[in-house]
């Protein structure tokens, strides 16, 4: 396996019923479909999906052909307004009648440190669970070693539908460097949609604006660097960089200026759940989503240093 199947397997979820695509529900399923068929499928992860949306999505899903519906792996957005509670009841309600789709991880925010706990508890241990935080929250310290003591994943929010929704690279800076200290696993997600740093549309809209969007390998790089031993200088200007003369796939490595990043090297040593070890081992709906039903949890791999969420951008 090279380095660039090795470090970006599974790197970006699919959320074209979001922004700037905000498809139809038996569009963007189709879309799903053909991408897990296609040439790039290592890279594609998650379909993303609200928690409101699962009826649709089961009427999109079942008319499918046969062979196009077995092992999806949805990752499933929580309502503003939502009670934990039900959703952990929904989501095994949905498995009792979903044989060929599995909900293997649901994200939510918080701002608080109540908050985290209250998204997070009814959840089995095992469930992968993902936080959204503020990135320039002054409190994001305690708010991250909440989320680790609950064993669960944190969240970062890299851009919008209008130019003032991205956060300042020193912002994101601060991000991975605080779930680096706290030992958190963490994604991205919006505003990731193109490979590297960049001016570009964003949304699809007649006359939309445009804005400096970060790259998602910019991204997943600087998780990496800072894992890594980077130093500030070198992650902000990783952060800043859309010259693609300076990024190297090799076969043993990706590299970024004389980094060079390597799947051994670049994996740290804790795990939201156990519900990403079910998924890299079988396609089939495993303990991945029984988990949500409160089933013991098993053994956690080591993940990638950054989950990017987004093809499209989930709220």
């Amino acid at each position: 396996m090279s380095a660039v199947s090795s470090l970006l397997g599974s790197v970006v979820d699919y959320a074209g019923l979001f922004p700037p695509a905000q498809l139809a529900m038996a569009d963007a399923v189709r879309n799903h479909a053909a991408y897990l068929a296609g040439p790039h499928r290592t890279m594609l992860g998650r379909f993303v999906v609200p928690l409101a949306r699962l009826a649709e999505f089961e009427a999109a899903h079942a008319a499918l052909p046969a062979a196009a519906r077995p092992g999806w792996q949805l990752s499933v957005i929580a309502g503003a307004d939502s009670n934990p509670a039900a959703d952990a009841a929904a989501i095994a309600a949905f498995h009792t009648r979903q044989p060929e789709a599995c909900v293997v991880s649901i994200e939510n925010k918080a701002t608080n440190l109540e908050e985290v706990t209250r998204s997070t508890a009814p959840f089995a241990d095992a469930s992968e669970v993902w936080v959204e935080l503020p990135a320039a929250h002054p409190g994001l310290p305690d708010l991250l070693a909440a989320v680790r003591a609950a064993r669960r994943g944190a969240k970062l929010r890299t851009g919008g539908i209008t130019p003032e929704s991205f956060p300042a690279p020193a912002d994101v800076l601060r991000f991975l460097r605080a779930c680096h200290r706290a030992g958190v696993v963490m994604k991205a997600t919006a505003g990731l949609h193109h490979p590297l740093r960049g001016a570009y549309r964003l949304t699809y809209a007649p006359g939309s604006p445009s804005g400096r969007m970060f790259g998602f390998l910019n991204v997943f790089l600087a998780a990496a660097l800072v894992h890594t031993g980077g130093s500030d200088t070198d992650v902000l200007a990783l952060l800043d960089d859309g010259d693609a003369r300076h990024f190297v796939a090799a076969p043993d490595a990706l590299a970024w200026r004389g980094h060079r990043f390597t799947a051994p090297n670049s994996t740290p040593p804790a795990a939201p759940s156990a519900a990403r070890s079910a998924r890299a081992r079988s396609p089939s709906r495993s303990r991945a989503c029984r988990n949500f039903a409160g089933y013991e949890p098993e053994l956690h791999p080591r993940p990638r240093p950054a989950q990017l969420g987004g093809i499209g951008q989930s709220p």
